[in-house]
């Protein structure tokens, strides 16, 4: 699989500013002076993650997830698993709450109660798996590395007695390492004969609308099928740090034995500017295949690069050949 690519100074200098600013507002205002009017507060607007409409700003760091082994009082416990390249065995960890306790009972997401998504520091061998839970809260599945590095785990879920959570764990496999340098813009993949172009413009601190189209010898595939609830699950992640990204499936849930396509549209929340990369995973005939791209993010109001793999003016995308 192709894959790839100062606040608190800032708040301190804000405090500063702020100190000078009232002394000297006590040095000049006269004792007699009448008191000043309360301040009127408007009522405080919190926004949860994942549920931001579109194009309004985001920025902050309730748009990063992804980085930490505890959130909210939940806890990703130790990630056991095989050691080295090619030894099969079992992946398995627990989710603790603020108590401590194995969490057993989670809301469903997508269809699943937890989904794991493993991925390489580089951004290389990428997986969106479901293990199963059992009656102590003990999560797993067998597992094989086919890679040597460092891979960074996620477990995505929803606590019933809590909030949704996105958990993460670093795990180091040993072998031979051959990584993936290549984090150049990338907006066209092909897997199992299937070519998906990806289209639309990230744009940091906002919700951006992307859309891929899925195609076969050059003809629209318009036998797409849900899977985890839609025709297609988008995983975002920023090249650097991994940082896991909110992106959510766009149009009304489809029924079992539906079909669509050739599109899906996606809205997805970059919190910076800079390389994304995104894994695809969409259902034809009942198998799941991944496509992967590279993206862009830029600065609010600033346009879209162009990719190295943009067709050229004048070009139909379902023809090239890949």
């Amino acid at each position: 699989m192709r894959a790839p690519a100062r606040i608190g100074l800032y708040a301190a200098g804000l405090g500063v500013v702020f100190v000078a600013s009232a002394a000297i507002a006590g040095a000049v205002v006269p004792e007699d002076a009448p008191p000043a009017p309360a301040a009127s507060h408007a009522p405080e607007q919190h926004v949860a993650t994942g549920d931001v409409p579109e194009q309004q700003s985001t920025r902050g760091a309730g748009m990063v997830r992804g980085l930490s082994l505890e959130q909210d009082g939940y806890t990703l416990g130790e990630v056991t698993a095989p050691p080295t390249v090619g030894e099969a065995g079992e992946l398995a960890f627990t989710l603790t709450d603020p108590a401590g306790d194995p969490v057993t009972e989670f809301d469903v997401s997508h269809e699943q109660q937890l989904h794991l998504i493993v991925v390489r520091s580089d951004g290389a061998h990428f997986r969106h798996v479901h293990p199963v839970m059992d009656a102590d809260g003990r999560w797993a599945l067998p597992w094989t590395w086919d890679a040597a590095g460092t891979y960074r785990v996620y477990a995505d879920a929803a606590p019933s007695a809590g909030s949704a959570v996105t958990l993460s764990r670093t795990v180091d496999v040993a072998g031979d390492l051959d990584p993936v340098r290549d984090t150049e813009v990338s907006t066209t993949a092909s897997v199992d004969g299937y070519d998906v172009a990806l289209d639309g413009h990230l744009e940091a601190g906002t919700t951006s609308r992307l859309t891929v189209e899925v195609t076969r010898d050059g003809e629209l595939v318009t036998t797409l099928e849900p899977y985890l609830g839609a025709y297609g699950h988008l995983v975002a992640l920023r090249d650097g740090d991994l940082a896991y990204l909110h992106a959510h499936p766009e149009g009304d849930e489809p029924e079992a034995g539906q079909v669509s396509g050739p599109t899906v549209s996606f809205g997805v929340e970059a919190p910076t500017p800079g390389r994304y990369l995104l894994y695809l995973d969409f259902q034809v005939e009942g198998q799941v295949r991944t496509a992967a791209f590279v993206v862009e993010a830029t600065p609010d109001g600033a346009p879209a690069p162009v990719p190295e793999d943009a067709p050229a003016a004048g070009h139909d995308p379902a023809s090239h050949d890949h």
